[in-house]
């Protein structure tokens, strides 16, 4: 196939699941839809990049509505422009100085960045015929450093800092790699855990998810207490007392609610309380990690942290013990590096999240990178995994054993199956249509 050149168009679809019906997705704050801006890339050859942000339904026509915004950066670019400085050019589109006012490096324009970039990121690396970790992976420690933006972070790691990190993580780095495609990078399952799921279905899951390999799982937790202490007593039941079990109330409560109501859970032994108050509150997460911390349980955030500033914040801060980035609401990999590279000298494990549609096959390629290149360790760190909607890309995460297989075909494993993108494509798609008719969704 002929190289392309330059970049001709930057479509947007906006695609939606109604997983609501089944309760899939569902938590302590959410009854999502999982869905997805969906965007490609077309270049001035039949070679094109694939990337998406993920959201839970309603506003997801305003994520497209921000893409077709910065498509007029972009059209027009020649590719070996923007991948000769992919920093500087990431700098320039999400620092435009217009739209910038809508974040700045948050919010709704920044996931639209995301999810271009991302398609970009998955150009880059069909061009060189490799998956997205391994296009990484063979980058020299100065070339992976030119890809982050380090304004704002200085004070917590400078651009020679990080390049000391990665050229020490070259050591080691061939013996790692002999081990992630023996073995894979190790998952937890969140699937068996949803708000919404009936005890049967919990109980169910729990032993399929046993029988699969899977040796940690999470579960939602926050809307009632006493029904948070059955349910919980349910899955620990279910899996033993020794393998681990997360809990995440996605934001529900204030700070002091987050520890009273942690300490009720405590004898069941949880290792972390995810997302436990509001995700903008730095300070808060700090005192709860402080009253939780002699308990066993440790804070992990970071699925809404909305730019590596307030990960620099997190991080220093003493706010969290796993740091769990999102390789939408980040604005690509870009800035998920800058994350890792910090996250790295501080000795905070990095553990991507991944519930939604897409970002399980974003976040294998992240985790592989990190344990490659930036912390080469799995200590402490497992990344999440969650059974829905892989049948619609062309190639989803394989699991084995609770275990990420390696991705080989090139790219960023997000294409998604055109007979998928034609069905679920809101309003006019034939299950939304179907399901407008049943009166089962009203019409907007």
């Amino acid at each position: 196939m002929t190289r392309p050149t330059v970049i001709r168009e930057i479509s947007a679809r906006d695609i939606r699941f109604p997983t609501t019906l089944e309760g899939d997705g569902s938590d302590a704050m959410n009854e999502p839809d999982y869905s997805c801006a969906y965007v490609v890339v077309k270049t001035d050859t039949e070679l094109e990049g694939y990337g998406l942000t993920f959201t839970v339904g309603k506003g997801n026509e305003i994520v497209c509505c921000a893409i077709k915004a910065y498509t007029q950066l972009i059209v027009g670019k020649r590719l070996a422009d923007i991948f000769a400085d992919f920093g500087g050019f990431y700098r320039d589109v999400v620092q435009h100085g217009q739209l910038r006012w809508l974040g700045p490096e948050k919010g709704v324009t920044h996931l639209a960045t995301a999810a271009i970039f991302n398609a970009l990121w998955d150009l880059w690396a069909r061009m060189e015929g490799k998956p997205v970790w391994k296009l990484l992976a063979d980058m020299a420690p100065e070339q992976i450093v030119s890809l982050v933006d380090f304004r704002y972070i200085n004070d917590l790691i400078t651009r020679e800092e990080a390049i000391g990190l990665l050229k020490a993580g070259q050591q080691g780095k061939e013996d790692r790699l002999a081990k992630l495609l023996a073995q894979g990078y190790p998952a937890y399952t969140t699937s068996c855990g949803w708000l919404g799921y009936p005890d049967d279905k919990i109980r169910q899951l729990c032993e399929e998810a046993l029988t699969e390999g899977f040796d940690v799982f999470k579960m939602k937790v926050g809307a009632d207490v006493q029904d948070d202490i059955r349910r919980i007593q349910i899955i620990r039941e279910m899996i033993g007392p020794d393998r681990k079990l997360m809990t995440d109330a996605n934001q529900r409560w204030d700070v002091n609610e987050a520890i009273d109501w942690m300490k009720k859970l405590a004898p069941f032994k949880p290792y972390w309380i995810e997302e436990p108050t509001c995700p903008d509150d730095i300070l808060g997460h700090a005192t709860i990690a402080k009253a939780l911390n002699p308990l066993g349980i440790g804070v992990a955030t970071g699925e809404q942290c909305q730019n590596r500033i307030m990960f620099k914040q997190f991080l220093r801060g003493g706010a969290l013990q796993f740091c769990q980035i999102d390789s939408c609401r980040l604005g690509s990999l870009n800035e998920i590096i800058a994350v890792l590279l910090m996250a790295a000298k501080v000795n905070i494990p990095v553990c991507p999240h991944g519930g939604g549609v897409g970002l399980c096959e974003y976040i294998q390629h992240i985790s592989m990178f990190d344990y490659l290149c930036v912390s080469g360790s799995m200590e402490n760190r497992v990344t999440e995994y969650v059974d829905h909607l892989h049948e619609h890309f062309v190639t989803p995460v394989i699991m084995k054993k609770g275990h990420y297989q390696v991705p080989q075909a090139p790219g960023y494993s997000i294409e998604m199956k055109a007979d998928s993108l034609d069905m679920y494509e809101y309003p006019k798609g034939k299950v939304w249509q179907k399901l407008f008719d049943d009166g089962i969704y009203e019409r907007e």
